[in-house]
């Protein structure tokens, strides 16, 4: 099989960025297929009750993947930044301290999301009607969280070397059969939102063998001997602390989102449906920011290990330019779009569900610069080693909405719910910048260094 593997290490970094981010814009359309398509199917074959079932539990669904990503994400710049500075043994015990991390994380998760789940979705006020149905389709997610971590460390492993494309040609093998298996089981098998979490579960295994496959046979550089698993303090250390940070710096803006969630269930099962197919849609809509983020984090990991820390710097440049050009294409496509895309989404003839969405996608869209900016920042601090400075913008996060939940929703209602991220956002970046660019090592890497960073 042919090997995509981009060089962050050298040259024009702006190609660089672009080269690598391009195999990972398209696995995250492919990846956001897999829930999507589970709505779609849904919401036109099962009804509004049904879609709102998937709407209330997606704030958990959301919870348990964000978890499982952020540690394989967390973990891999470790990988990357052992790859950067050309150290294979390294670079092997952290793949081995990893696999060995991740197996404990998985099953610690796996065991605390079944006893949690049910009160989790009554503590949310879901109603009555679509309880049953939210937990049904959350707990077959939550008993397979392994398989999702399983893929994430093994894509994660392979971006930290370079290799964003074959990450992808796995991801669109299983997000076809997804919706292929979303059809069969939901509309021939009769099998309800259950069959709908099935197939995303298998379609993810499918993803998760083709990636260890692939590994043992084109990647040496990512198998670990029995030597490279001697348990080291330092390596663990780190492996966790990167990993458990990202882990939970993603689970405590889900919290956030499920406290919110918890506020939007009170406003009836039509508000939930037109939220969720406007939240699906918003995903959707700022993909190509979140896809720089994570192109960001890796050549921030990558030229740390080697110490370019000019490059750091330009490369987060070049990122924010790219979120404010790409905000201002979108945010003009869903003024004039966003009441036909919510419709197509949700299946609905609402009006409530359609308006609601519409509104709420024409507000947010303008403040995607905002969440690009601050995101590059957060992922560059990580890329960089910092783990406490994204999780306290985390956790600033988590604090706004919850304010926004038990009292500015409560009072002016779905208004609360559009307005609430671009207020938090724009604290959170003021917090991150200050943070990135007072950090000594940018500072003491302001200017060019290196005639080859220079010329490119």
């Amino acid at each position: 099989m042919f090997r995509y593997i981009t060089d962050l290490l050298n040259g024009n970094i702006f190609k660089s960025l672009i080269l690598f981010a391009i195999p990972l814009f398209i696995s995250n359309i492919f990846q956001q297929l897999y829930n999507t398509v589970d709505i779609m199917v849904v919401g036109n074959y099962l009804g509004d009750e049904s879609l709102a079932a998937i709407g209330a539990s997606a704030v958990v669904y959301e919870l348990l993947v964000g978890f499982a990503l952020g540690i394989g994400s967390g973990m891999s710049i470790v990988v990357a930044r052992n790859f950067g500075s050309k150290d294979e043994d390294a670079l092997k015990r952290s793949v081995a301290g990893s696999l060995v991390a991740g197996v404990f994380i998985t099953i610690g998760t796996m065991i605390i999301a079944q006893l949690v789940l049910k009160p989790l979705l009554i503590l949310l006020k879901t109603p009555d009607n679509i309880l049953e149905e939210a937990y049904s389709y959350i707990w077959v997610i939550a008993i397979f969280v392994g398989i999702t971590f399983t893929y994430n460390l093994c894509a994660g492993l392979l971006r930290a070397i370079g290799d964003s494309l074959t990450p992808l040609v796995f991801l669109i093998i299983s997000s076809v059969l997804n919706i292929v298996l979303d059809i069969l089981f939901i509309t021939r098998f009769h099998m309800g939102v259950r069959g709908a979490a099935i197939a995303t579960i298998i379609s993810q295994g499918v993803s998760a063998i083709l990636c260890i496959i692939y590994i043992f046979k084109k990647c040496h550089i990512l198998i670990p001997e029995k030597r490279h698993f001697a348990f080291n303090k330092e390596l663990y250390g780190e492996l966790l602390g990167q990993g458990l940070s990202m882990g939970f710096m993603g689970s405590i803006v889900t919290l956030g989102s499920v406290i919110l969630q918890s506020a939007i269930n009170e406003l009836g099962y039509l508000t939930i449906a037109g939220h969720v197919a406007a939240r699906k849609i918003n995903s959707f809509s700022m993909m190509p920011i979140p896809t720089m983020v994570f192109a960001l984090s890796t050549f921030v990991s990558q030229n740390k290990g080697a110490d370019n820390g000019y490059r750091i710097r330009q490369g987060v440049r070049y990122a924010n330019i790219m979120a404010i050009v790409w905000t201002g294409i979108i945010a003009v496509i869903l003024f004039f779009f966003a009441p036909s895309f919510v419709k197509l989404l949700s299946g609905s003839s609402e009006a409530v569900v359609i308006e609601n969405g519409a509104n709420y996608l024409r507000f947010n869209s303008p403040f995607y610069a905002i969440l690009g900016v601050l995101l590059n920042m957060r992922f560059a601090l990580q890329g960089l080693g910092k783990k406490m400075l994204p999780l306290v913008s985390s956790i600033v996060e988590l604090v706004g909405k919850t304010i926004f939940a038990l009292l500015v929703i409560p009072a002016i209602g779905y208004l609360g719910v559009i307005i609430c991220e671009p207020i938090i956002w724009i604290i959170m970046c003021v917090q991150l910048v200050y943070s990135f660019y007072s950090n000594p090592y940018i500072k003491e890497h302001k200017y060019i260094v290196n005639y080859e960073i220079e010329r490119s």
